[in-house]
């Protein structure tokens, strides 16, 4: 019998134990393993969860839980930085395999922490830590281990995904969408990490660790949010043939790795554009395997409690067969990947211009653009107000960032401009 203790009884830690609960005869006909559920610690345990347990289970005390010598395996589901770190090192200190879906831990302090598992001699699963309930994590350490990773392409939260598909479908403001999700239970009372990429963040770093071999952290990644994104740049992209998505993305060039998330416009024919509501997906591409695409259920009390399990099982295999200490302990390869800086990065770009509608406006823009190397795809101006300011879309061609850059400040100096001047990347067969 291989006994499980699980810190945090909130809505992870309830799906995870109806889970071992419930399917604990399916999953020793599986795998011939008794999974116990021995404890769970959670400052309230006095509140309903819909979950009949066994006297004694629950208690306060989470370090008793993990000092317990007949817990095999401890399941951090705290969340946070802070708390949760100290729960984790002293379970892998005391000799304990640890499971969490905290990527926030992860992206922050993951050097540490498998630094002190492999010490330790202990295992490390944290498949919910990304999307849910979708299996990428042993997609890209196992089923892909024979590929270099060319590139990700992830819609990792699904608050954000909820968010603009309703913009796009309904064509309402980000304010009234988000108190909405609000009220649904699909974005917290403080939103920001959501909104604004960093939940996102915390997952792209993971995933590009473990593709790239090096060893990269939340600081490493360039975050923009959508609480900017207006409904008419949605409906401009979809004009132009694209849907907007926040996007994790990791791309390795000439030995180079560049992360980052922000809201991009991707053709509308692609699978990945088609992904709405709460969902998520992650697009991997692979030099052998070619193109991948994983979707499913990015959040919730069984889908990430399934990924939670599907951990705990690993490891009580390894424990039974005595191979538990050959895990990914976060080692980087001996050639690790230089990170390459955003002023260096190659997109295809959407600009919106408010520009006064007046003879040799366009020509002045576009004499800017090229003398910048950034050519023009296709123009878009709606509406004629001789004199005052409108909507002047341009899309372009692959440019580089710190040109785009150096563009726009000359741009929006200029008189005829009204208004910093919005700048959405693009991504699809022509930035391929």
């Amino acid at each position: 019998m291989i006994n499980v203790g699980i810190i945090g009884f909130g809505t992870v830690g309830t799906g995870t134990a109806k889970i071992l609960i419930k399917n604990r005869s399916v999953i020793k006909e599986r795998t011939g393993i008794d999974i116990h559920l021995k404890k769970i610690a959670d400052l309230d345990i006095k509140k309903d969860r819909g979950i009949k347990l066994r006297q004694g289970v629950l208690t306060t005390d989470a370090c008793a839980l993990i000092n317990d010598r007949a817990i095999d395996i401890v399941v951090e589901l705290i969340g946070g930085t802070t708390i949760a770190k100290d729960m984790v090192l002293m379970a892998l200190k005391a000799g304990k395999h640890v499971v969490t879906a905290n990527k926030a831990l992860l992206a922050t302090h993951g050097s540490e922490i498998f630094r002190t598992a492999a010490k330790n001699r202990v295992r490390v699963g944290f498949e919910a830590a990304v999307a849910g309930g979708i299996p990428i994590i042993k997609v890209v350490r196992e089923g892909l281990v024979a590929n270099r990773i060319k590139a990700i392409y992830g819609i990792v939260n699904g608050t954000t995904n909820y968010i603009l598909t309703k913009m796009t479908d309904e064509k309402a403001e980000f304010a009234d969408v988000l108190k909405e999700a609000q009220k649904l239970g699909y974005a917290e009372a403080d939103p920001t990490y959501d909104v604004e990429g960093i939940d996102s963040g915390h997952k792209l770093a993971i995933l590009a660790t473990l593709a790239y071999g090096s060893s990269f952290s939340i600081r490493d990644v360039h975050i923009e949010g959508i609480s900017k994104i207006l409904p008419m740049d949605i409906e401009f992209a979809r004009e132009l043939g694209y849907k907007l998505k926040l996007l994790a993305i990791a791309k390795e060039t000439g030995g180079k790795v560049e992360l980052r998330v922000h809201p991009t416009m991707v053709p509308e024919e692609y699978l990945i554009s088609k992904v709405d509501g709460v969902y998520n997906a992650v697009y991997v591409e692979g030099d052998a395997v070619g193109s991948t695409l994983y979707y499913g259920r990015g959040a919730g009390d069984l889908p990430t409690g399934s990924a939670v399990v599907s951990d705990i099982v690993d490891i009580a295999r390894g424990i039974v067969s005595g191979s538990a200490e050959q895990f990914y302990s976060g080692s980087v390869s001996p050639k690790p990947k230089s990170l390459m800086k955003m002023d260096e990065v190659i997109s295809m770009y959407y600009f919106r211009f408010s520009a006064l509608d007046q003879p040799g406006v366009l020509s002045t823009i576009s004499g800017i653009l090229g003398k910048y190397d950034i050519s023009i795809i296709s123009v878009i101006q709606k509406g004629r107000q001789l004199g005052k300011a409108v909507p002047l879309v341009v899309l372009t061609h692959l440019a580089r960032e710190r040109d785009v850059a150096a563009a726009l400040r000359e741009i929006n100096r200029l008189p005829v401009v009204a208004g910093k001047t919005v700048c959405i990347r693009v991504e699809g067969l022509h930035a391929a």
